[in-house]
């Protein structure tokens, strides 16, 4: 199953108001991770980003950043309240670009950042050269991860760094692992669920040096009680074709869930730097 861009646009225009009311915490649309160090859920909810912040502080703390794909704004305007940056984000959703200039504009950051309603893998001619450009749980979104590869590769600018955040497959010769990851691209609408290897493959052919891959699946949030009164209902609701409609959403991350728990699926936050040379060369002499 293949979802257009328009059929992704409309799944968050749909949903983002609900993804926002009833997700995980601090006003956007992705995940909590409690790793190391993090005793609180502000801490976990921000955990990504502020890796992404100790990587700009390391490299150019007051540089461009564009998020690809970021949602109602919160990763940018979090980094902007750290860093002296600039950034740009971008997102397929009317719906979510204009939730985020409301935000960039509530934080009063309006002169640092922006967010464009448009496509990452066709990125508009205004966004100027990034010295980080990130993706957090968008990347599964695009059609074409090598088309998103080819625009990163002109968007971050040479020893800049592209990390991504996201669901990537893990080997299993599971039988039950289909049809529950099926169910999951199903309800979100995913259409690039690759494995490590295939990652690193399309970023080395683009001109990226793998950095580093940190497994975050054990700091999620799995199996919390909501979680499996959840996993009740869509075992009901998947059986009825109306529901199992209506309630996409609900049905497919409940079906990420039993993905997660049971290792067919991991949670990774991937760092590469743009190469300045033949980086297939530097990685290969390096590994």
């Amino acid at each position: 199953m293949r979802f257009t861009p328009a059929q992704v646009r409309q799944y968050y225009d749909r949903h983002t108001s609900a993804f926002v009311a009833l997700g995980q915490g601090g006003g956007a649309i992705h995940r909590a991770v409690w790793g190391p160090g993090v005793t609180v859920r502000g801490e976990a909810f921000h955990f990504v980003e502020d890796q992404m912040a100790r990587r700009l502080r390391e490299q150019s703390p007051a540089g461009h950043v564009v998020d690809l794909g970021c949602g109602v704004g919160a990763s940018l305007c979090y980094l902007a309240e750290k860093l002296p940056i600039t950034g740009t984000g971008i997102t397929l959703s009317p719906v979510q670009a204009g939730l985020a200039a409301d935000r960039i504009r509530s934080a009063g950051v309006a002169d640092r950042l922006a967010c464009l309603e448009g496509d990452y893998n066709d990125l508009p001619p205004e966004i100027r050269r990034a010295d980080l450009a990130y993706a957090i749980e968008s990347f599964v979104h695009g059609p074409s991860p090598e088309r998103f590869f080819g625009q990163c590769r002109e968007l971050v600018r040479p020893g800049g760094r592209l990390i991504i955040c996201d669901d990537f497959r893990r080997a299993t010769p599971a039988p039950a692992a289909g049809p529950a990851i099926e169910r999951f691209c199903r309800g979100w609408h995913i259409n690039t669920l690759i494995d490590s290897s295939e990652l690193q493959a399309l970023a080395r052919d683009t001109g990226f040096i793998h950095e580093s891959t940190i497994d975050l699946t054990r700091y999620l949030e799995l199996g919390r009680p909501r979680d499996r009164a959840i996993a009740v209902f869509a075992a009901m609701a998947g059986r009825i074709p109306a529901l199992s409609a209506r309630f996409a959403p609900l049905l497919g991350g409940s079906a990420l869930q039993e993905c997660l728990a049971r290792g067919w699926i991991g949670y990774d936050l991937v760092t590469f730097q743009r190469g300045q040379a033949d980086t297939r060369a530097i990685e290969d002499w390096t590994t």
